[in-house]
Parts: structure tokens; C-alpha cells; sequence
């Protein structure tokens, strides 16, 4: 069998869909994205890359509108010239713009198609395209009750290969860490969060203080990342062995994009979640009130949340017993096979 994957973005689309395609490797599979994104760095070596230009609608209709339906049709054409000629026998996506364009092309030709949607709150494409899919997998299960019109089944989020991983099967973190201190990690997603790490800066010396060892993951874009030295604070612009880190700390404090949270559940780590508020839709903060719910996280807006009562948060939370119970309900939330079975829902679908 013959799969087109269109993924492309950041790593809350790709990390699912690469975790996703290793459990089909009896399938021949290659890659839909677009130029410059993370695809181009994380695909090649692994499926072959097909790259075409596409952009969402922003703003109010008018000639820029008609432009991007211009470069949308355009992209539709080309998806289904490659699904004929390359002979695929279905598409899968992660959703986001590429989605649009590989829905379109598959429907086109009759070609089953299969939609994963990681967040709680279905984006637009999903919510207009998700009727013409084959399926639609989802990553929360309150999401099947916003897409009415959508055969759609929960399967939850796949995460990195190195989260399916036993504790004690991972590498070591190799951080200058001791053993036995609360550990905090800080982490804004794939993109960084420049705001929260100045508010994490301000909030640090009371956590020293407190006996707390931070782990702050800058991201790269921001430029007072360095300004901040002490025995107990470790800042990395990004790092490699997640899996462990997460598994190692006490608390998160963190962005609430799907991806992340996934991995959150996996690793039963309780978390603060300050939701980015500039997601479409504001959906991290709907991804993050599910949490709230099931008792695994607290959330706050970053607009209304000071410095001072981060600080008093975070000292009250890692000294009380309703840490165990948020790591708990974390573990709750994890659905550790979600690859094998978003996996097995492509086979059912396309074929095996």
C-alpha cells in the first residue's frame, strides 16, 4: 500500500504523523509539506518530500483572500497530479493548512482520506473538511461532539517513540541535576514562549530559595535568554531527551499545545498550563481546561497572571500532596498506544 502523509508546521503536527507512519512500515509512504517548515528538517532521510505552497485565510475577505483561494486551488492541482501519478491508495493528515489541499485532491479522486485532529477544539479545517473524510481521529474525546458531521473516533494524540519508553529504558539525562531535588521544567513548545520566560526569570530566586532546580527551555528566539545565573538553574534553547526530562521532573510549567500536554499525560507530570494567546481560536486554553478538569493541571491566562502569584503557585503546589494526585490524573489522560491504534484505523481505512 501506497500513503501520501501531508504534515507540516510545527511539531504538534509532524511529531504525530512521523510517530505514526513508524507503525506502518509495511506501507510505502511519502510526505506533503511546505518549503522552510519544520518537514524540511525532520522528513528527509526517512520518506521523501513533496513540497507545495499553501497559506490559510487570514483576515477579512477581500483581494488577499482571493489570492490565497488562487494558491489553494493551484495546491489542489498539484496534490492530484502527485496522488495519480506516485499511484497512492490514500492520504493521511495531521490537519492545519497542508490538510486542505490533500483532502480536496483525495476526494477528488475517491481516495480514502483519514484526519487526525490533535486539539480539543477542532480547527477550521477540520471543522470544514472533516464531513469528507473517510475518518476523523481525535486526540480528546470531547472533540467527537464537535464535529457532528464527521465519523470521528477517539485515539488520543501519538507522541515520540522515546515517551513509549519505560523509565528506566531511557538515556540519561546527562544535566548536572542531584538526584534527590524538585525539579521544575519550563517548556513553551516547539516555537519558545518569550513571555513566560521573563515572568519564569522573575518568579526564579523565591524557587531557589525554596530548594527548587529549574529546567528553562528558551526556545531560540529569545534574547535575554542568558541573563539569568545560578547553581540550580540549567537554560537550554531546546533539548533532545524530552522523554527523560519529563520523567525526571516534578512539575511543568508550560504552553498548552496539544503535543505537549500528550506527552505531559504520558510522563504523569503535573503542570501550571499558561496557554498561548495567540492560538487560533484561543484552542490551548480549551486544550488546557480539559486538563483542569480531569484534575492533572491548573491553568492561567497569561495576561492576568503576575509574577508574584506564579512564584506563590508554584511554592504552594510543590510543597502540598495535591501534586500526586495531579500526576495521577495526569496518567489518567494517556492513551500510551494512540500510534498503534491511529495505525491500525489507516489499515482498516486504506487498506493493509
Amino acid at each position: 500500500m501506497k500513503l501520501l502523509i501531508a504534515a507540516s508546521g510545527t511539531g504538534g503536527h509532524l511529531f504525530p504523523a512521523i510517530a505514526t507512519a513508524e507503525q506502518l512500515s509495511h506501507y510505502t509512504i511519502e510526505w506533503l509539506g511546505v518549503p522552510d517548515r519544520l518537514e524540511t528538517q525532520l522528513v528527509p532521510g526517512k520518506y521523501p518530500l513533496h513540497t507545495i505552497r499553501v497559506e490559510g485565510f487570514q483576515g477579512k475577505p477581500g483581494l488577499g483572500t482571493l489570492k490565497t483561494l488562487a494558491r489553494l486551488l493551484g495546491a489542489v492541482v498539484q496534490v492530484r497530479s502527485l496522488l495519480q501519478t506516485g499511484n497512492f491508495q490514500g492520504v493521511f493528515t495531521t490537519g492545519g493548512y497542508i490538510a486542505a489541499p490533500a483532502i480536496l485532491a483525495a476526494r477528488s479522486l475517491g481516495l480514502p482520506t483519514i484526519l487526525h485532529e490533535s486539539n480539543a477544539l477542532p480547527g477550521k479545517v477540520t471543522r470544514l473538511l472533516s464531513p469528507w473524510c473517510s475518518v476523523v481521529a481525535v486526540g480528546f474525546e470531547e472533540t467527537i461532539q464537535r464535529l457532528p458531521r464527521a465519523r470521528a473516533v477517539h485515539v488520543g494524540t501519538p507522541v515520540r517513540d522515546a515517551f513509549r519508553l519505560e523509565p528506566s529504558a531511557l538515556p540519561p539525562l546527562q544535566l548536572p541535576i542531584p538526584d534527590d531535588v524538585p525539579l521544575i521544567v519550563v517548556v513553551g513548545g516547539s516555537q519558545g514562549a518569550v513571555a513566560v520566560n521573563r515572568l519564569v526569570r522573575e518568579c526564579a530566586p523565591a524557587w531557589f530559595d525554596a530548594g527548587f532546580w529549574l529546567v528553562h527551555l528558551t526556545g531560540d528566539a529569545d534574547p535575554e535568554a542568558k541573563s539569568l545565573s545560578h547553581p540550580q538553574y540549567l537554560a537550554l534553547p531546546f533539548y533532545d531527551n524530552m522523554a527523560a526530562l519529563f520523567h525526571r521532573a516534578t512539575l511543568a510549567i508550560s504552553r498548552s499545545g496539544a503535543g505537549t500536554l500528550t506527552e505531559l499525560a504520558i510522563a504523569h507530570l503535573p503542570a501550571i498550563l499558561i496557554p498561548y494567546p495567540f492560538a487560533a481560536e484561543d484552542h490551548q486554553t480549551v486544550n488546557a481546561a480539559a486538563f483542569v478538569r480531569a484534575g492533572a493541571a491548573k491553568v492561567f491566562q497569561q495576561k492576568e497572571l503576575t509574577a508574584a502569584k506564579l512564584t506563590a503557585e508554584v511554592l504552594e503546589l510543590m510543597r502540598s500532596p495535591q501534586l500526586a494526585d495531579m500526576a495521577a490524573a495526569a496518567g489518567r489522560l494517556a492513551i500510551a498506544d494512540s500510534a498503534e491504534q491511529l495505525a491500525k484505523l489507516i489499515q482498516q481505512t486504506v487498506g493493509r
